[in-house]
């Protein structure tokens, strides 16, 4: 039961943008692009490949891109934490270019750090289109610190937390 909800709940919008006229395949559907968050992968056959599957299976024939950052996995998860935003960017953007599948158009839906890099995608390359994007906990208005620690002391988790505020901003990690 919960796996049929998280299916509706998630092939819901992309239900309602596939009914557009535009840029339709063959069969109907517009193709969509997905990217994962930090510490997810493209494939996850318990996060984002249990995404594909649910749309794919609630939209038959919809032509879905769970987008990987790498040559494997490892890869991908890897570089979600560690390749520069600007080069990610950049790679998919040839990779969507490159697509024959999406080159009338396609919607994209984003999870967490995924979102916001779609958008960097829709602002940055306009070849082929993107028509909607749908943002599953993107952070589109910035992040501002960390999460308080849980109960009323928790010191070492309160100096993490301080030292993770230091780092945010070193040339190291803005890079």
């Amino acid at each position: 039961m919960a796996a049929v909800f998280l299916g509706l709940l998630l092939a819901g919008p992309v239900l309602l943008v596939t009914s557009s006229p535009l840029h339709e395949l063959s069969n109907g559907t517009i193709p969509l692009v997905m990217w994962h968050g930090m510490g997810d992968s493209c494939c996850n056959p318990l996060s984002m490949g249990f995404i594909k599957k649910t749309i794919e299976e609630e939209i038959p024939g919809i032509y879905v891109l769970s987008l990987r950052i790498g040559k494997n996995v490892v890869e991908d998860t890897e570089n979600g934490f560690f390749m520069d935003v600007n080069s990610q960017v950049s790679m998919v953007c040839s990779q969507l270019a490159q697509d024959p599948t999406l080159q009338g158009g396609y919607n994209a839906m984003g999870f967490s750090q995924g979102a916001q890099f779609l958008r960097a995608v829709a602002q940055r390359c306009p070849s082929p289109p993107m028509r909607t994007l749908i943002s599953v906990g993107g952070q589109h208005q910035g992040v501002y610190g960390l999460p308080r620690c849980p109960g009323e002391s928790s010191h070492i988790c309160d100096v993490i937390r301080e030292a993770l505020n230091r780092g945010a901003y070193s040339d190291l990690v803005q890079k």
